[in-house]
């Protein structure tokens, strides 16, 4: 096992914008999710997994969203957008039913205050569980971080009501003290 600098080190040398990359690796292989052709990616910035789709697979259409800036990546149509104006995408908009993965390593900007904090990324994740259900093709694969809080029990149920399977995965790569976790699911 890796020490958690190291990841940061390996995505350098490899030539991804982060370590989030190994956490998006790790969870495809277990899941053997291989169909990549029209994907989405939610929260995208820096890019590493837009940047790891790509190298995976050059004929993914990558469609990636931010309201942060993102560096240009070749093979991906990036939008500086909040994840709640994907339907004025029109790139985007008209491939709804169509993508076979819905990526998100999106968290809000925490306040510090558990209670907000819990609330704020529930209503992410909601939001981003809602975008999956909408736009990703019958037996399409959604891929999700969240957080171990009193949330994440519901969020799962709720998920577990309109995907066939529901996982959770904690990706080595994930820093041992981090309350991040990522849910599966496979319309």
């Amino acid at each position: 096992m890796m020490h958690s600098d190291n990841w940061a080190l390996k995505a350098k040398q490899l030539g991804y914008r982060s370590r989030a990359v190994f956490k998006l690796e790790e969870i495809l292989k277990k899941t053997r999710t291989k169909r990549f052709k029209n994907v989405l990616d939610l929260g995208a910035s820096p890019g590493a997994w837009s940047q790891f789709i790509v190298k995976k697979n050059s004929n993914a259409n990558v469609y990636a969203l931010d309201i942060l800036d993102m560096e240009p990546i070749e093979g991906v149509s990036f939008f500086k957008k909040n994840i709640e104006q994907i339907n004025n995408i029109p790139q985007i908009l008209k491939l709804k039913g169509d993508f076979n993965l819905v990526i998100s390593d999106i968290a809000p900007n925490l306040s510090g205050i558990k209670s907000v904090d819990n609330e704020n990324i529930f209503d992410l994740n909601k939001l981003t569980v809602n975008i999956a259900l909408n736009f990703l093709c019958k037996g399409g694969t959604l891929i999700m971080k969240t957080f171990q809080n009193s949330f994440l029990k519901t969020l799962r149920k709720d998920m577990e009501l309109s995907f066939k399977i529901v996982q959770t995965y904690k990706p080595v790569a994930s820093k041992k003290q981090s309350g991040e976790i990522y849910l599966y699911g496979v319309k």
